[in-house]
C-alpha cells in the first residue's frame, strides 16, 4: 500500500499496514456497478435509490440497520444461472447463503432447485412450496431425525458425507420402504485459492470422503450393495469465493477418474456429477467474477473433455450457486453514530450494527466496500474504518475504506454485496436484535424477514 496517497493529519494512516485501498477513488459519489445490486443508482438529489425507492425513505420506514434486497436483481441472477446451464443440467441454489420463504418462492418460479443442509432449511423449503423432488439435502452430520424427515418428504437427493451416513440413510430408507437417491461427497485434494476456513476439498477437513487411499471407492462399493440406496453420482465442492477455474478442472479430472474406476469395477456408469458452488462475487472494485454463461461453458468443456478421455458418457452436471445469486443483490443500510479521529492513526466510523449482522469481516478477514448514500459530498476523502456497536475490538464491518471527510452522525452509509451469509450468519451478540430483510421491486418495498425485537429475545429466555 502506498502511504503517500493518504491524506495528511487525521485523514491519513501512517501506521496502516493492511487494507484494500491504496488510493482514494476518483469520485466518492460514484457507485461501482460490480458491487451494487442492478437497480441501485444515485438520484439527482444525491440520495441513492434501489428499485426506484430512496434509501432515506427505506430508513425512515423500516429503520436501520436493515438488509435491503433487490428482488428484480435476485430473480435475474437466478434466471441467468438457469439459462446458462439449460435443461440438461441442474442448478441448485445453496440455501445456506440466505433462505426465507419468499426466496424459496422466487427460486421455484424461476426454475431453480434448492440445496439445504439442516432440518430448519428443509422445513423452510417445504413450507414455501418447493417440491421435495427438487431439494438436495447436504450436511456432514445429519441427525437420524433430519434424515427421516428428508426421506419421508421425498427429497430428490441426499448427499452422503461419511461411511456412517451411508448405513444410516440406507437403514431409514429401508424402514420407510423407499429407495433413496443419493450422491457421495468426495474430497478431491484440491487446495482452493481462498480463506482456509472456506476451502473444503483438501483432505484435512470435516467434509466428504477422501479420494486418497481408496476411501471414496470403498464408499461407492458399500452404497451400491444397499437396497435402500440408489447411487446416482458423485459430489465435489472445493471451496467458496473462488475466481480461478483451475481448481474446478483438477476436481473434475479426479471425480471423472473415480467414475471410470466405478465403471471398470462395477460395470456401472453413474449418471450425475455435482461440482458444487463457490464461485466468487465482487465485494470490491478489484474483484472480477465470471458471468454464469462463462462458468457454464468452462465446466461443460472440462467435464466433456475428461469424460471423452476416460471413454465415459458425459454425466448430467449439477452446480450449487448461492453467494453468486444472493450476494450482489443486497446491501446493508446503516446510520452513522459517531466519527472518532485518532490523530496519526485512522478515523473510526461507528454504525448502529456490526458483527452481529456481518460476522464475515471478523471471521474471514473479508473485504467490503462502503458508500455515503443519503447525500453527495464534495469533501476530500477520509480513510476510515467502519466499526459496529458491539463490545469487541474486532467488531469491524469495513476494515479500510474512503468516505467523505464531512461524514457526520445521522448520515446513512451502505455496505454492498451483503446478500449472502450476512443475515444467515447473524447473531444476537450483546442481545442486539437481528435486522430485517426488506425486498424492493419496482417502487415498492416489503419486509420478507422482520426485524427481531427485544420481546423476541425475552420470549426465548424461560429462566
Amino acid at each position: 500500500m502506498s502511504r503517500s496517497a493518504h491524506p495528511a493529519g487525521p485523514r491519513h494512516a501512517d501506521v496502516l499496514t493492511e487494507g484494500h485501498y491504496s488510493a482514494p477513488p476518483a469520485d466518492l459519489n460514484a457507485l461501482d456497478g460490480k458491487v451494487w445490486a442492478r437497480t441501485v443508482e444515485r438520484g439527482a438529489d444525491g440520495v441513492v435509490t434501489v428499485g426506484g425507492l430512496p434509501v432515506t425513505r427505506l430508513a425512515e420506514e423500516f429503520g436501520t440497520p436493515a438488509y435491503i434486497l433487490d428482488e428484480s436483481d435476485f430473480r435475474a441472477r437466478a434466471r441467468a444461472w438457469r439459462d446458462a446451464f439449460g435443461a440438461d443440467a441442474d442448478v441448485f441454489y445453496a440455501g445456506k447463503a440466505f433462505l426465507s420463504r419468499a426466496v424459496v418462492r422466487w427460486l421455484h418460479e424461476e426454475g431453480l432447485n434448492l440445496d439445504v443442509c439442516s432440518g430448519g432449511e428443509l422445513t423452510t423449503a417445504l413450507a414455501a412450496g418447493m417440491p421435495a423432488g427438487r431439494i438436495a439435502f447436504h450436511g456432514n452430520n445429519k441427525s437420524a431425525h433430519e434424515i427421516e424427515r428428508a426421506v419421508a418428504a421425498g427429497v430428490g437427493r441426499i448427499v452422503l458425507d461419511s461411511f456412517q451416513e451411508i448405513v444410516r440413510v440406507a437403514h431409514i430408507a429401508d424402514r420407510l420402504g423407499v429407495r433413496q437417491r443419493v450422491q457421495i461427497r468426495v474430497t478431491v485434494g484440491v487446495e482452493a485459492h481462498t480463506h482456509e476456513f472456506i476451502a473444503t476439498a483438501h483432505e484435512d477437513q470435516k467434509f466428504g470422503i477422501a479420494l486418497a487411499g481408496g476411501q471414496a471407492a470403498e464408499a461407492v462399493r458399500r452404497a451400491l450393495k444397499l437396497d435402500g440406496l440408489e447411487l446416482i453420482g458423485i459430489h465435489s465442492h472445493i471451496g467458496s469465493q473462488i475466481f480461478d477455474m483451475a481448481g474446478f478442472e483438477v476436481a473434475a479430472r479426479r471425480v471423472v477418474g473415480l467414475l471410470a474406476e466405478v465403471r471398470d469395477e462395477h460395470g456401472v456408469e453413474l449418471p450425475e456429477i455435482d461440482l458444487g458452488g463457490g464461485l466468487g462475487i465482487a465485494y470490491t472494485s478489484d474483484d472480477d467474477p465470471a458471468e454464469p454463461h462463462e462458468i457454464a461453458r468452462a465446466l461443460r468443456e472440462i467435464v466433456g473433455r475428461e469424460c471423452a478421455s476416460a471413454g465415459l458418457r458425459t454425466p448430467r452436471i449439477s452446480v450449487e450457486p448461492g453467494r453468486a445469486i444472493a450476494g450482489p443483490t443486497a446491501f446493508t443500510l446503516y446510520e452513522v453514530g459517531t466519527v472518532k479521529p485518532l490523530d496519526g492513526l485512522r478515523t473510526y466510523v461507528s454504525v448502529d450494527g456490526g458483527m452481529s449482522d456481518n460476522i464475515r469481516t471478523a471471521l474471514y478477514d473479508a473485504e467490503y466496500s462502503v458508500a455515503l448514500v443519503s447525500r453527495t459530498s464534495d469533501a476530500e476523502p477520509l480513510l476510515v474504518r467502519v466499526v459496529g456497536k458491539h463490545c469487541e475490538s474486532g467488531d469491524i464491518v469495513v476494515r479500510d475504506a474512503f468516505l467523505p471527510a464531512d461524514l457526520a452522525p445521522g448520515d446513512l452509509i451502505a455496505v454492498p454485496a451483503t446478500g449472502a451469509y450476512c443475515r444467515s450468519m447473524a447473531s444476537n451478540y450483546n442481545h442486539v436484535p437481528r435486522p430485517p430483510v426488506v425486498a424492493v421491486q419496482d417502487g415498492s418495498a416489503r419486509v420478507i424477514v422482520r426485524r427481531e425485537t427485544e420481546e423476541d429475545l425475552l420470549a426465548l429466555d424461560v429462566g
